[in-house]
């Protein structure tokens, strides 16, 4: 329960950052986040957001971090303004991090101890799309204690006990790979793209009926 103290404070909705800091590492994200929320839409009690403020201290506003996607499971699944950890009373389950030039230290190190330590989430995954910072690109930890371990590769894909899917590098995209299914997850860019080309498709066999009834009348 927050405190009548912590209630006036007005947390922030933006740290000044900039989104991303590539157009890969920013379509990236989006492509994540929308096709996490896609996959876990009917489900009513899980949380699906990324690059939004998260704040873990109560009477604090400069405790937070944004992660550039995240779930957390049992909470509403509803929009936000921030995530405010005393008040929704469950930290992050599963964090993704796009890995750049600025924010590789951070990442690896201050971000690493904070997930593990302070926020305790079960899983953090690293992905640097060029391949330039991060050998290999592509990490995934798992959390034992307090401390991260290496998250084991199955057929070259990280799986997520949390998102119950397997991360997988594609030149510079991250893909989500289902198990079950034996098929990765289509984006919703993917799915508009698909719908478009069938679309047009449609239209080009409808003016050729058109054509074709023309010439016979």
């Amino acid at each position: 329960m927050a405190t009548k103290t912590s209630r006036q404070i007005k947390y922030p909705t933006s740290d000044g950052r900039p989104m991303a800091e590539t157009d890969v590492h920013r379509d990236l994200m989006v492509d994540l986040i929308e096709t996490l929320q896609d996959r876990f839409e009917n489900e009513r009690m899980v949380y699906v957001s990324g690059n939004l403020l998260v704040f873990y201290q109560e009477g604090d506003r400069r405790k937070h971090v944004a992660p550039d996607v995240f779930v957390v499971r049992g909470v509403e699944n509803r929009q936000r303004e921030n995530y405010l950890i005393w008040e929704e009373g469950k930290s992050l389950d599963a964090v993704i991090e796009l890995t750049s030039k600025s924010t590789k230290e951070e990442d690896v190190d201050d971000k690493y101890r904070l997930y593990s330590k302070e926020l305790r989430v079960p899983e953090y995954f690293l992905f640097d799309p060029h391949g330039d910072y991060l050998h290999p690109p592509l990490r995934g930890f798992r959390l034992r204690g307090d401390e991260y371990f290496p998250i084991r590769s199955i057929a070259g894909r990280l799986p997520s006990r949390v998102l119950g899917l397997h991360l997988e590098r594609d030149g510079t995209q991250l893909r989500l790979y289902d198990p079950q299914t034996r098929r990765r997850l289509i984006t919703p860019r993917e799915f508009n793209k698909e719908a478009r080309a069938e679309i047009a498709r449609l239209r080009r066999e409808l003016n050729a009926r058109q054509r074709n009834g023309s010439r016979k009348s």
